[in-house]
């Protein structure tokens, strides 16, 4: 799955400190306008009131712009961005460490906050309501607890697991906002902005090509961008226009909606294997040799929202749509047995 070119996630070759083509502030940051105009109004909130911004959870798939907009809100409110990640936050001294070395008014950015330890969150509560850090000094009977005052900070929390959030931290964040996929116009204008950032010659054409097959998300369009960018150059004029996108991606093999050959490996296990489902998460995990969260997380989001896919109280089940995209004939659905009592109505 790692080196699925449409992962949402990051591949080996990227590097989340390669900022070369995130948006440096909101007027860049393209999508996700509801999210946008209602973060304009409580960063000019807190800037007219000259305190921090409420601490900030962001939610949704994977590769849709957290960690940017976060880099986006400490440009904003004209700040320094602290970024860490839930599993590298081990214990309370990690964070404590952390905390105290941001100053007043700093971003706090934890990616995959879910993965927190509970001892972790613990430390973190006064520190996100009081901005206080309570901390054991000795062992035995010499033990003491001393209180350390913190900076006024933000913590952006970003997770793609939004119901493993525990109740406590959870309620703590006061701004919380979810990132969906983005339409294709959106799309559009990612490729076409990213193409000038990158100096790629491409045509409305080779764009929409492009976007049309990037699933909605930005890190997937960028990344099918470059490699369309390589194919154009070894064997076309190294313009991409739409013919030429079409064979790179083709060869890729992504096609026009923006499925590989691990998502229709999805789709044919359920049809050939399950007849269609329903099968539960973990049979079917079994069939494909995948972890159930792989395929919970990055397979089956995509898929349900082309309408492919349907989780149901029996298990996934796939649809007419999915039948029809893969060139299959869907089985017809079962008669309902005549019970002689339906005839007299």
């Amino acid at each position: 799955m790692s080196d699925r070119i449409v992962s949402p996630g990051l591949l080996g070759e990227e590097s989340p400190a390669d900022t070369s083509l995130r948006p440096r502030n909101l007027s860049e940051y393209i999508g996700q306008s509801r999210v946008v105009e209602n973060l304009q109004i409580a960063l000019r909130a807190a800037q007219g009131r000259g305190e921090p911004l409420d601490h900030v959870l962001l939610y949704g798939p994977p590769g849709l712009g957290k960690t940017t907009l976060a880099y986006v809100i400490a440009a904003e409110m004209g700040v320094n961005v602290k970024v860490t990640s839930g599993p590298v936050v081990e214990r309370p001294g990690d964070l404590a460490a952390i905390l105290t070395n941001l100053r007043e008014g700093d971003i706090l950015f934890v990616d995959e906050v879910h993965r927190l330890s509970r001892t972790v969150e613990e430390v973190l509560y006064p520190a996100m309501e009081d901005f206080c850090l309570d901390l054991m000094i000795g062992k035995g009977p010499a033990a003491r607890s001393i209180r350390l005052n913190l900076p006024r900070f933000t913590l952006i929390g970003a997770t793609t697991r939004m119901a493993l959030l525990t109740s406590p931290l959870r309620d703590r964040f006061g701004v919380v906002y979810r990132l969906d996929f983005y339409d294709i116009e959106a799309m559009r204008d990612i490729v076409h902005r990213s193409a000038t950032i990158l100096g790629i010659p491409i045509d409305e054409a080779g764009a929409d090509e492009v976007a049309s097959r990037a699933r909605g998300t930005p890190r997937v369009a960028n990344r099918l961008l470059r490699r369309v960018r390589d194919y154009a150059e070894v064997k076309g004029t190294g313009v991409i226009d739409r013919a030429t996108a079409s064979a790179a991606l083709a060869m890729l093999q992504v096609d026009a909606l923006g499925l590989d050959e691990s998502d229709r490996r999805v789709l044919h296990t359920l049809i050939d294997k399950f007849d269609g489902g329903p099968v539960g998460l973990d049979t079917l995990a079994a069939a494909l040799n995948e972890d159930a969260d792989t395929i919970m997380d990055v397979y089956e989001p995509y898929l349900i929202q082309l309408g492919f896919l349907e989780r149901t109280p029996r298990g996934r089940m796939t649809t007419r749509h999915a039948y029809s995209h893969l060139g299959l004939t869907a089985p017809r659905p079962e008669a309902k047995p005549d019970s002689g009592q339906e005839r007299l109505f």
